[in-house]
């Protein structure tokens, strides 16, 4: 029935559906992951563990913003955007502080934990690739979702390294590149969540032509 508005209704109750798949695997995640983070003393495991929050916050308000306007979903990106940018400095702290009181990373631990982690959002990906072209709010999770596999991939490598140099530095580095990977998605999702307010505004006539 054209105009009814059920192909929009459809695609809403896809994404919620999608959206409480992916903050499940990521809360849970997230606390396994600071578990065994602290218990390995590892900065990387605990700064993916940090990332994995920062997701399940981003899925959280991406649920609230399922089926309101794009503005809406523009700010509501932008509020997640903000919190990972606020976790992403959170692990820079810690590993500052880190590097200065020593830390004796548990290698076995962040390799084990590094699998289990690439092995949920591998599944995280999976879920929501049918939606990684959708609105602002959609991309968002698509992000961070891909940016999680980097970052455990990382991990992996991280706890690999730590045995063969018999050093804590890799686990500092990949502590800073996994803090690094955070912040670079809070830009881009910031970035893309303002593009859309200035689109929205410019429809309706509230401001001239973007240059």
């Amino acid at each position: 029935m054209s105009g009814c508005g059920c192909e929009v209704e459809i695609k809403d109750a896809s994404q919620k559906q999608v959206l409480y798949w992916l903050l499940g695997i990521n809360a849970t995640m997230f606390f396994v992951e600071m578990t065994v983070g602290i218990l390995a003393d590892s900065t990387a495991l605990i700064a993916d563990s940090m990332d994995m929050l920062a997701d399940a916050v981003v899925y959280g308000i991406g649920i609230y913003a399922v089926g309101k306007s794009i503005l809406h979903k523009a700010k509501a990106a932008q509020i997640s955007g903000y919190f990972q940018l606020l976790l992403g400095v959170i692990i820079l702290i810690d590993i500052t502080r880190r590097l200065f009181l020593g830390s004796e990373p548990i290698s076995p631990l962040m390799i084990g934990m590094g699998f289990i982690a690439l092995i949920a959002n591998v599944a995280c990906l999976m879920i929501i690739r049918n939606h990684k072209n959708d609105e602002v709010h959609m991309r968002a999770s698509w992000i961070f979702s891909a940016n999680d596999v980097i970052a455990n991939m990382g991990v992996i490598m991280a706890g690999v390294v730590v045995v063969w140099l018999d050093s804590r530095v890799p686990d500092l580095v990949i502590g800073c590149i996994v803090s690094i990977v955070v912040l670079r998605g809070a830009w881009m999702i910031l970035k893309d969540a303002k593009h859309e307010v200035i689109n929205n505004e410019v429809q309706k006539g509230k401001v001239g032509e973007p240059l």
